[in-house]
């Protein structure tokens, strides 16, 4: 009778020691929430045409852990190339978006059923696009030029874009076509994304001058910008510089001058010309914000494809070059009295970025770096 009763307690005794061990380890088993994926970054690099966005947005893409797309809004103004940009703000927008969250069916809507992913603007201008699932011929650390991509990786199917999308922690998108950072509130305030800006300037009269070697590729977009009718005859092109100029001031203005609670932190401005006088700084100052680590073989290449011999003769084409000394052409080449017209049409723009005017023709020629752009944008 004793043994009976002292095994009866030792059994009650088991099951509530097992019940105590069950719930108290349940929270952590069966409720415990599980470790969540880090929620993607988005990164807007947004500037003008000739501005040096272009190799910007190398910096950005060829970092390993950056899905990059250069100027996907084309499709839209291509498409739809009668309407004014403001209209078409709520369309690029809207591509924009669909593109940070890695929804590549909003090109459906611009491009043949039929589309390969070498049918997207630029492709080959995206590191991503260039190494696996996109591609399998190179490594996703591997720093990858346009015209190796070009010639091994056209031949893939356009679902690999989406595909890659979702794998990368970054997405990042250089965009030439807003011209009112108010547009993008919506995105700024929209809980599936984490978007930062990049606002790239830079000096008007150095823009001008690139446009100048580029007038054919620019003419759609500048229809776009300032009307047909407005880009003709020899006020044509200060027209489109002083359009170009006045969004740069707004986007400032927003970003900077009277800042939303949304937007702190996640506005920053860059001026090209400090990128090339100093790339290491400057490039790591962006990484930072961005939330991107900077290696040392992206250290190497960024020093080595800012200090080379070339002297920029490719207008669309990203290599090794003299970076500050070609960002200073427009110095050498400009006429005085296209200087004296471009700072008349963008005074505001270059009063608040920080860009001083010059008055003769050999200041124009002599006076130095750190007096034209005697204050800092950081």
């Amino acid at each position: 009778m004793m043994n009976s009763r002292r095994v009866h307690v030792l059994l009650i005794l088991a099951v509530l020691s097992f019940l105590l061990i069950h719930f108290h380890f349940l929270p952590c088993s069966n409720y415990a929430p599980m470790e969540e994926k880090p929620s993607p970054v988005h990164i807007l690099i947004l500037s003008s045409w000739r501005s040096g966005s272009s190799f910007t947005g190398q910096i950005f893409s060829q970092h390993p852990s950056v899905f990059y797309l250069m100027e996907p809004a084309w499709h839209v103004w291509v498409a739809m190339y009668q309407n004014s940009a403001k209209v078409l703000h709520m369309a690029v927008r809207d591509l924009v978006r669909s593109v940070f969250l890695c929804d590549m069916s909003v090109f459906d809507a611009y491009m043949s059923s039929q589309k390969k992913k070498s049918d997207l603007f630029q492709w080959e201008t995206s590191r991503a696009l260039c190494s696996p699932p996109a591609c399998d011929s190179f490594s996703r650390s591997d720093i990858i030029t346009a015209g190796n991509c070009r010639t091994i990786c056209g031949k893939y199917p356009f679902s690999k874009v989406e595909e890659a999308c979702k794998t990368y922690s970054h997405v990042a998108i250089k965009e030439v076509r807003f011209f009112d950072l108010k547009v993008l509130y919506p995105l700024l305030t929209d809980p599936s994304l984490n978007l930062k800006i990049i606002h790239l300037v830079r000096d008007p009269r150095a823009v001008f001058r690139s446009r100048e070697n580029t007038v054919a590729d620019l003419k759609l977009d500048s229809n776009i910008v300032v009307g047909s009718q407005r880009t003709q005859g020899e006020m044509g092109p200060y027209n489109t510089m002083q359009a170009i100029c006045k969004s740069h001031v707004e986007i400032y203005k927003a970003g900077r001058q009277a800042i939303p609670s949304f937007l702190k932190d996640r506005y920053l401005l860059v001026r090209y010309e400090d990128i090339v006088r100093d790339p290491l700084a400057r490039t790591a100052e962006m990484y930072r914000f961005a939330e991107l680590h900077f290696t040392p073989e992206l250290q190497k290449w960024v020093h080595n494809i800012t200090h080379g011999k070339g002297q920029g003769a490719q207008a669309f084409d990203i290599g090794s070059r003299d970076a500050l000394r070609v960002s200073q052409a427009w110095r050498e080449t400009l006429p005085f009295q296209k200087i004296e017209k471009v700072q008349n049409v963008c005074k505001d723009a270059m009063d608040l970025l920080g860009y001083r005017l010059v008055q003769t023709e050999e200041e124009q020629k002599n006076m130095s770096l750190d007096l034209l752009f005697a204050r800092n944008s950081s």
